[in-house]
């Protein structure tokens, strides 16, 4: 029995297919199913009934492939104990950044980690909260950056920064007269939110309708998939928005000044770093928390804050 038998009969367990399996496996088909055989010989039972379409485990095929990714997890993290005895962080690294965080975390620290850590292949995707948990949890994804706390007994959570929510109030808005605004103000007023499947929008429903959530006006919701939209809706006159942090740097010095900040204690979103409790490829993910740790230290220096739940 070897790692590359239980490696191809992992991929043939998540593909169905055996040609499928061996491309994505880079061997030739004869060659990956010549040694699932020699595993099944040296089993002494079946691990796959060749018989159906897609190509489905038998009974014990599936208590093996639970065995076999346990092995093979095992034997990803002896290569990464002695990489961090030896302070070497390399490999390829997959990490799911949910939308609302990408296109403002990225261009702080992906630049200085690629030069800090060259021999780190970073793959990086846009993925919704629940997709990255499902991804990390059937071993898919190495890592996400996203809002929680997650309540996930299979995750650690190791938050990076603590970004405040920030209101945007247009001219003609009649919030617009104060300097810094409160959560009871927000209650009986138009609101633009993200559309359903970001965490953001559930976030700020939880602001502006913490206490009683018959007053939301399903009348006038206006859900958009980009901040930009909704404070350019917000200048047409059609309401306000709330604008995590980061987002807000990017704004013109004409749009900044319809900024509002909240009173102490702010609201604010926990950004964190996501990972299985299996702990592969720790080496990275040091490298990863102590790259953004340095950059934001500086950027965020809001401390009086108030957690939103992201559900």
């Amino acid at each position: 029995m070897t790692l590359t038998q239980l490696e191809y009969a992992l991929a043939v367990s998540k593909h169905g297919n055996f040609t499928v399996a061996a491309e994505k496996s880079n061997v030739t088909q004869p060659t990956l199913s010549m040694q699932i055989q020699k595993l099944e010989e040296e089993l002494g039972s079946s691990i796959f009934n060749r018989n159906t379409k897609p190509i489905k485990l038998t009974a014990i095929g599936e208590k093996i492939i639970i065995q076999a990714k346990n092995i093979l997890d095992e034997s990803i993290k002896m290569k990464h104990l002695i990489n961090l005895e030896k302070g070497d962080v390399n490999g390829e690294f997959t990490l799911g950044i949910i939308p609302t965080v990408m296109p403002t975390l990225l261009p702080f620290f992906l630049k200085i980690f690629s030069k800090k850590f060259p021999k780190v292949i970073l793959k990086i995707e846009e993925l919704n909260t629940q997709s990255f948990i499902e991804q990390i949890s059937d071993g898919r994804l190495d890592a996400a950056i996203g809002s929680t706390p997650l309540e996930n007994p299979e995750l650690i959570e190791n938050p990076l920064y603590y970004e405040p929510f920030v209101g945007y109030v247009p001219e003609n808005h009649p919030l617009h007269g104060l300097k810094k605004i409160e959560i009871d103000d927000l209650e009986n007023n138009k609101m633009l939110i993200l559309e359903d499947g970001h965490c953001f929008r559930s976030q700020v429903i939880n602001i502006c309708w913490s206490r009683d959530r018959t007053k939301i006006n399903y009348n006038f919701n206006i859900r958009s998939g980009s901040f930009e939209t909704m404070v350019n809706l917000a200048d047409e006159g059609l309401g306000m928005t709330l604008l995590p942090f980061l987002h807000t740097e990017t704004l013109s010095e004409k749009k900044k000044s319809n900024l509002r900040n909240f009173i102490d204690p702010v609201p604010a979103r926990e950004i964190s770093l996501v990972y299985s409790k299996s702990k592969l490829k720790l080496p990275i993910i040091n490298a990863l928390n102590k790259t953004i740790d340095s950059v934001m230290k500086g950027l965020i220096a809001f401390e009086n804050v108030k957690i939103i739940q992201p559900k």
